[in-house]
């Protein structure tokens, strides 16, 4: 065994060093003191699963689907908290994150394609971020969508100054934020008045989500924009930032309140991912209009269908709410992405630069010829690109999670691991369904 320099070398340091191991956990103390302490994590990552990707393809899926595609809303749901779930053990129990591992274990060969692809993913991912809060801007202040979309790289600032207060305050904007988000919707659900009996029905999967071509798209929209791949290597090390005991029990506590942090807020993001589908299906394809995809023709439409401005307001500021708050966990995500893989630290404002310019590139360039109206399509097809990334991701975390040389007696359950890897399985087959859909224009 290499001695302690030697292995600290070998692995290098920590990711996001400047929170990690900075939150206290009391030795001491009830359940709810100790899984306070663990709470905010699980907060960052649900931010994921509900950024502006997720409004473009809730509001296709349900104006042009009513309810039907609530099954895979909750299914994609489902397959997060257990993956999600699996990143907070191999991250407690290693003191590794997902792209440190890989950079460990893989060779170059194949870890430098998984950096790419996770770079990929970052950029679909802040794409659907910046044209999301480009297109509130414009529905809430008349700010042109051109110009929206390049005020968006000065959230930077936002970033540096929220990172240098540390990691807490980062995670009380974030549930701040969240917390009227669900309040927008919540108001949004009762004006459209939807058919509970139907809803309750949509969480029902139906055949025709695989055997209708446009259904599968948007439905593969749906789980890239619900199970992001740059969220399992952020998760791997932001639970890092607790500072636990280095002893198996200690560290099996950690996994439980962490594990029930994560699962509550992915619950919330459930809610309002559904509520977006349930607003436009109830809104929209109950009154006929089952091509309304672009964000800012819903907040024209939900005044005059619904009868009250309201609605389309709050819509608005939930969406710019959802923008801001995605933008905090799409840039630790890249840091943790490049200085697990490449042992390569960027300032966080630079890395946050850097990634939004080279999102801002196609999107300047859809705006410019194609206006608003090409804004919808891209942000499908950015969350479109996202589930075909995560196979990339998903199959490395699997490895991991039932990695025995690593994680020794915290290697997970055998029903985790069956249910992990038919997870993995049931994403290629849509992937390679998807892809002769494409090729053969079925």
């Amino acid at each position: 065994m290499p001695p302690p320099s030697e292995a600290a070398a070998t692995v290098g340091p920590p990711s996001l060093p400047e929170v990690h191991r900075s939150v206290a956990v009391p030795n001491a103390g009830g359940f709810l003191r100790k899984l306070f302490a663990f709470m905010g994590p699980g907060y960052l990552i649900a931010v994921g699963y509900m950024d502006p990707g997720n409004w473009a393809t809730s509001l296709a899926g349900g104006s042009a689907f009513g309810y039907t595609l609530l099954s895979v809303a909750l299914a994609s749901s489902l397959m997060a908290v257990l993956l999600q779930a699996l990143c907070v053990r191999i991250g407690v129990a290693t003191g590794r994150d997902l792209a440190q591992l890989c950079r460990e274990r893989f060779p170059k060969s194949v870890a430098y394609p998984l950096w790419v692809l996770a770079e990929v993913a970052i950029c679909a991912t802040d794409l659907a971020e910046l044209i999301g809060t480009a297109i509130a801007l414009e529905l809430l202040f008349g700010i042109p969508l051109l110009y929206g979309v390049l005020l968006t790289a000065f959230d930077a600032i936002l970033i540096l100054w929220l990172q240098n207060k540390g990691v807490r305050w980062l995670e009380a904007l974030v549930f701040g934020l969240i917390a009227l988000i669900v309040g927008c919707f919540g108001v949004q659900i009762a004006l459209s008045n939807p058919v509970w009996s139907e809803v309750l029905s949509g969480y029902i999967p139906a055949a025709s989500i695989v055997t209708d071509r446009t259904q599968l798209y948007i439905a593969m929209g749906i789980l890239g924009a619900t199970v992001m791949p740059h969220n399992l290597y952020l998760h791997t090390a932001i639970v890092q930032s607790r500072d636990w005991k280095p002893d198996e029990a200690s560290k099996r506590a950690a996994m439980r309140y962490a594990t029930i942090d994560s699962s509550i807020a992915l619950t919330l993001a459930l809610f309002i991912n559904s509520a977006i589908l349930i607003t436009a299906a109830a809104t929209f394809h109950a009154h006929g209009s089952t091509e309304v995809a672009e964000i800012g023709d819903a907040y024209k439409l939900m005044a005059p269908l619904l009868g009250s401005g309201l609605a389309a307001t709050l819509f608005a500021v939930a969406l710019l709410f959802c923008g801001l708050n995605a933008t905090v966990t799409t840039t630790l995500a890249g840091q943790v992405v490049m200085e697990g893989f490449l042992r390569f630290r960027m300032s966080p404002v630079m890395r946050r630069l850097v990634t939004r310019l080279l999102a801002i590139i196609p999107a300047v360039v859809v705006t410019w010829v194609y206006g608003s109206s090409g804004t919808a399509h891209l942000l499908i097809l950015s969350q479109v690109v996202l589930s075909l990334q995560l196979p990339f991701a998903v199959i490395p975390l699997m490895m991991f999670a039932g990695d025995r040389k690593r994680l020794g007696g915290l290697v997970a359950p055998g029903w985790q691991m069956v249910l992990g890897w038919a997870i993995a399985a049931i994403m290629v087959g849509l992937n390679l369904k998807l892809l002769l859909d494409a090729v053969l224009g079925a």
